[in-house]
């Protein structure tokens, strides 16, 4: 019979309790099923008044005690020592035949049901001697086929450590969460680290049986641990089981009832240690939470520093369009205006560099702390609760003061005469011809694409638009015409010119390039400008009051002018269009 074929089966009796490690060909997954650790822990065996489990044994009155128990008034004069001790110090002997021997391991007699060892000392040797024997024959029996499998199971593929937050994909390989993230965090695709399989989804949930069976094996390691002789108390010769909060320090569980640590506040080396391991789960989910804040805000400034520069000669060169019609009275402001676009456009630059490098500076903080964190969550316990320190508090203190992207802006600068000019091309535009078509959704559409742009894991369904489209009465096919609309009590706001036949077709106008759009997009707590054909960021002050719409059909290009402040808001070049136009806006009016 094969290795892969063996059913390995250890089963000891406590009392009517079966608990069993086995290894199982169909399924290949290990379990691990008690101990008498989690016997003793069962709400059955838990202490009725303090609601803690049963770890000590007291040899006046031969019963099982919480902590809190033996060191009461009743129990403190006597001898107390841990159930585990209180067995490897019984002598063996007989015990009556009542019921048919069971065995396990070798033939190892072992307990008969409804037997319990420390409450029935007539039956106590033998009984103890049955559970030494058994528990010297696991490692040697175990230790070589299923313990090391079983470890195995529930080692991370890619810290080869114990499984923390464990998540199973759909490959069927575990990972610890943390160590998924990091390992996607640079990758240019959500494989399987191991298996380079594509993932099918990436908000996993965690996998709760794999989970708990860490948790026992933690506990199995400690025990092992904590019994080595290097760890037993050098005062009472007994092992330390107990944690003291207030100086950090492991004690025996006579140790924690001294004088001295009494008045202390104490629990398991156990708890404590998932404790603080719970802790470091929740800094490291904040931090990781802070890193990709942090990455979304490089990738918007990114995008930003981009453009600006690009942006600001754009903006020198509609500028300076602008004011050729007014050269002779207006050299000298065009002058200055330029000049401060000289001066502001490199000095913006400076600051949006500082600022990536500022935010480029936390990530690498946040992500050390965040390492740091993931290294001690996987030590074992004791040098978890040893090394912690102030680590929690540092990791809290790093993530203050998160450094935000800046938004530049130019300021709208008066261009002299440039309203009164346009004034001359007035003309009254009707907008009768309301859209009806729900497939219009500018302002959706547009969040949609910023939305999906700042993250690789998320999707957002705006659901219906509910704003107010229509395009104007008249067509037109040549001259210059200049009209304003009023937009000061829109949320959302986009005016300019388009093709007859794009308004009736379904589907989005931001990408179409027989749009000339002007849009107001609020974002979060504020508002961006851009403009279509093609879609262009604009980095300028948003417009209050009255927008005008100056068309020049001639020469195929549209102004957009904010009438309050008398300024250039953007001009497309000559020759953008060579088709008949119609007015178009659309609003979503508060």
């Amino acid at each position: 019979m094969g290795e892969e074929e063996r059913e390995y089966k250890l089963t000891f009796y406590l009392g009517d309790n079966d608990y069993c490690l086995k290894k199982e060909k169909t399924s290949g997954n290990y379990v691990r099923k008690g101990s008498l650790q989690q016997f003793l822990s069962s709400e059955e065996h838990m202490c009725g008044l303090h609601k803690e489990a049963k770890q000590v044994f007291c040899e006046v009155d031969r019963s099982l005690l919480c902590m809190l128990c033996s060191s009461s008034q009743e129990h403190e004069a006597h001898r107390h020592c841990s159930i585990e001790e209180a067995a490897e110090e019984s002598q063996p002997g007989t015990r009556a035949q009542t019921n048919p021997p069971r065995t396990g391991i070798g033939g190892t007699q072992l307990f008969a049901p409804g037997s319990s060892f420390l409450q029935h000392p007539a039956k106590e040797p033998e009984l103890q001697s049955s559970i030494g024997e058994t528990m010297d024959m696991l490692p040697r029996k175990v230790d070589s086929n299923i313990l090391q499998a079983f470890h195995e199971e529930l080692t991370c593929l890619i810290c080869m450590n114990y499984l923390i937050d464990p998540v199973t994909m759909g490959c069927g390989h575990s990972f610890c969460l943390s160590c998924l993230c990091v390992s996607w965090e640079k990758a240019e695709s959500t494989n399987c680290p191991l298996c380079r399989e594509p993932a099918q989804q990436t908000n996993f949930k965690t996998n709760i049986l794999l989970k708990n069976l860490v948790s026992i094996a933690r506990k199995a390691s400690l025990r092992e641990f904590l019994s080595s002789e290097e760890y037993m108390c050098g005062l009472h010769k007994e092992a330390k089981q107990v944690f003291c909060e207030v100086d950090s320090s492991l004690l025996c569980m006579l140790c924690s009832s001294s004088q001295e640590h009494e008045a202390h506040r104490h629990c398991s080396i156990e708890e404590a240690a998932e404790e603080s391991r719970e802790k470091l789960s929740n800094q490291m989910a904040s931090l990781w939470e802070k890193i990709q804040e942090i990455q979304r805000n490089l990738n918007k400034d990114g995008r930003i520093s981009d453009h600006w520069m690009s942006y600001v000669y754009q903006h020198e060169h509609i500028t300076r369009v602008a004011y050729q019609a007014l050269r002779e009275v207006l050299h000298q402001e065009e002058k200055q205006h330029l000049k401060s676009l000289e001066e502001e456009g490199p000095e913006m630059f400076k600051h949006l560099e500082e600022r990536r490098d500022e935010m480029i500076e936390k990530k690498i903080s946040l992500r050390a702390m965040y390492e740091e964190l993931m290294d001690i969550c996987h030590k074992p316990d004791v040098e978890l609760l040893q090394e912690l320190g102030d680590k929690l508090t540092r990791s809290e203190r790093v993530q203050l003061h998160m450094p935000q992207p800046l938004q530049p802006q130019l300021p709208a600068r008066p261009i002299t005469g440039l309203v009164d000019r346009l004034n001359r091309f007035r003309v009254e535009i009707s907008f009768t011809n309301e859209i009806t078509n729900h497939n219009i959704r500018l302002f959706d559409d547009m969040r949609s694409l910023r939305f999906m742009r700042d993250s690789l894991c998320a999707s957002l369904d705006p659901g219906p638009s509910n704003y107010y489209a229509s395009w104007g009465d008249q067509v037109f096919t040549s001259g210059k015409h200049y009209w304003e609309l009023h937009v000061d009590d829109s949320w959302d706001w986009a005016v300019g010119v388009c093709k007859e036949s794009c308004v009736r077709k379904n589907g989005t106008l931001i990408g179409s390039q027989d749009t000339l759009l002007l849009l107001c997009v609020k974002e979060d707590n504020g508002y961006t400008l851009w403009t279509t054909a093609p879609m262009t960021r604009q980095f300028i002050e948003k417009p209050l009051g009255r927008v005008g719409v100056f068309l020049d059909a001639d020469r195929g290009s549209l102004s957009f002018v904010d009438v309050a402040k008398r300024s250039l808001i953007w001009a497309y070049p000559h020759g953008i269009f060579n088709f008949p136009v119609r007015p178009f806006i659309d609003t979503g009016h508060t």
